[in-house]
């Protein structure tokens, strides 16, 4: 029988160093960036704050739409990019997927800016 191994991963964003005390080497440049261009849009920073406010710390994908005032398919590619970015975390159950937050990468973005 196979076993599995767990595997760690770690926050790339994490490891970097505050942005005033280190220069960014390119892969870390690279990987801030992606993380900033998933906030630099209007649309996605309602539906992060969105998630974020929810008392119960989730919320299910059918309750978006209202809040973007934008279709469902386009509510979907902004909160794709906001998990792809690590902001936000996905589950699927049943028919309807659930956000919830990512504190630490909200963190991590803090800290390297400090």
């Amino acid at each position: 029988m196979a076993t599995r191994k767990a595997t760690l991963t770690l926050d790339p964003i994490a490891c970097c160093a505050p942005v005033s005390t280190d220069v960014l080497d390119e892969a870390q440049a690279v990987v801030l960036a992606g993380a900033f261009a998933a906030l630099a849009d209007p649309i996605r920073l309602r539906l992060l704050s969105f998630v974020a406010a929810q008392n119960g710390g989730e919320v299910c994908a059918c309750d978006l739409t209202d809040v973007a005032g934008r279709s469902q398919p386009t509510v979907s590619h902004h909160m794709k990019i906001l998990v792809d970015a690590g902001l936000l975390a996905r589950e699927k159950r049943g028919l309807w997927v659930w956000y919830r937050l990512v504190p630490s990468r909200l963190a991590s973005l803090r800290a390297v800016l400090g």
